[in-house]
């Protein structure tokens, strides 16, 4: 194939395209790079401010792209009905959505609440259902994807993180479940693991100082952690024609943390966190 069918590829002019999750951190930097390749892009997260916010970046990336932003909140299915029916208006139907709405903070099994588990499973994975279920009638269409932005933790085990552990599991088998029911529509539904991006808020509240964000880094067979763009670009592919064949997929992105480093080095981090009373 030529380098021009290569730009072909990831030409994503006249695709709309909604990324929820996307104001900010790694979904923020997947809208900008969609928007960079021609998408029209809808980002969705709780905060007006920041969809306002994450709009005009867009705007400023590709104005001659129709853009739009909703507000509301993944646990909340009369409000997830409201947005969609906006995001219908605008765009009429969908061709790649990215589930990305996550929440997350450490904490010890025995001192976590059962409503601080239920928050993150509630964010999460009902969350997800949710969304992929209120997005199902614009997506079901031959050559629409998913993808669900999930997290290590889905199968490797971390201290303080049993139940962002348990939420980001059921993600997973929820991308591998929906592929298969979806797929006689031709929708493909993949998920993305991300491993320690930099510049995130929940790298941040994992490995709050650059001692131990460098502790990681030194985990990492490529020994870097990783960037928002690196999560970008496989998207990009994963929702292009290059991936046309690929489905039910759970893709670390990672630099091969989930090799080995990633259990070593949130093994030491929960060790320091169990030593400051988390």
């Amino acid at each position: 194939m030529t380098s021009t069918g290569f730009s072909a590829a990831f030409d994503y002019t006249g695709k709309n395209v909604v990324v929820v999750g996307g104001t900010s951190g790694i979904n923020l930097q997947v809208a900008i790079a969609f928007a960079k390749a021609g998408a029209n892009v809808a980002v969705a997260s709780r905060s007006i401010d920041k969809v306002n916010a994450a709009v005009a970046q867009l705007n400023h990336v590709n104005p001659n792209a129709v853009h739009m932003g909703v507000s509301f909140d993944v646990r909340d299915n009369d409000a997830l009905t409201l947005g969609f029916n906006e995001i219908a208006k605008a765009y009429t139907h969908i061709d790649v959505l990215i589930s990305g709405a996550a929440g997350n903070f450490p904490a010890s099994a025995a001192k976590l609440s059962t409503n601080g588990f239920k928050s993150v499973i509630d964010i999460d994975l009902i969350g997800s259902f949710q969304v992929l279920k209120q997005a199902y009638p614009l997506l079901a269409r031959p050559n629409a994807s998913v993808i669900q932005i999930s997290a290590p933790q889905a199968f490797i085990a971390m201290p303080l993180q049993a139940h962002v552990c348990a939420a980001k599991a059921g993600v997973d088998m929820l991308t591998r479940t929906l592929a298969l029911e979806w797929g006689v529509e031709g929708v493909r539904i993949n998920s993305i693991v991300p491993g320690p991006i930099a510049d995130t808020e929940g790298f941040n509240r994992l490995a709050p100082s650059d001692e131990l964000q460098q502790r990681v880094a030194n985990s990492v067979p490529l020994k870097r952690n990783g960037q928002g763009q690196d999560i970008a670009n496989a998207a990009l592919f994963l929702a292009s024609n290059m991936a046309s064949y690929i489905t039910g997929v759970v893709l670390p992105v990672d630099g091969g943390w989930s090799l080995g480093g990633a259990s070593i080095a949130m093994t030491e981090l929960g060790d320091i966190a169990a030593k400051h009373g988390l």
